[in-house]
């Protein structure tokens, strides 16, 4: 069982190629990709508008903790400076 279909494999091999070349640039700011990793995330991409088989994005998931205590906001024991200056 495959996770990546054919056609997400050839759209990262011709991204690849872009990179190497040095022709590869972002979608959003332009600016040219230097980064391998980068180069596949956008390669992805293209595939999965295309309608490719390849997974879902990875979400980043944060669990709540209802056991969390909340902390009082600290006070300072000093007097505060006035701001005003005295002519």
């Amino acid at each position: 069982m495959a996770q990546y279909g054919k056609k997400a494999q050839s759209k990262v091999k011709k991204v690849m190629h872009e990179k190497k070349r040095g022709t590869l640039k972002s979608e959003k700011s332009g600016k040219k990709v230097t980064s391998r990793k980068q180069a596949i995330a956008i390669g992805l991409s293209e595939a999965r508008k295309a309608g490719a088989k390849v997974p879902a994005k990875k979400s980043v998931s944060r669990k709540k903790s209802s056991s969390k205590k909340t902390t009082s906001k600290r006070r300072s024991s000093g007097k505060k400076k006035s701001s005003s200056k005295k002519k």
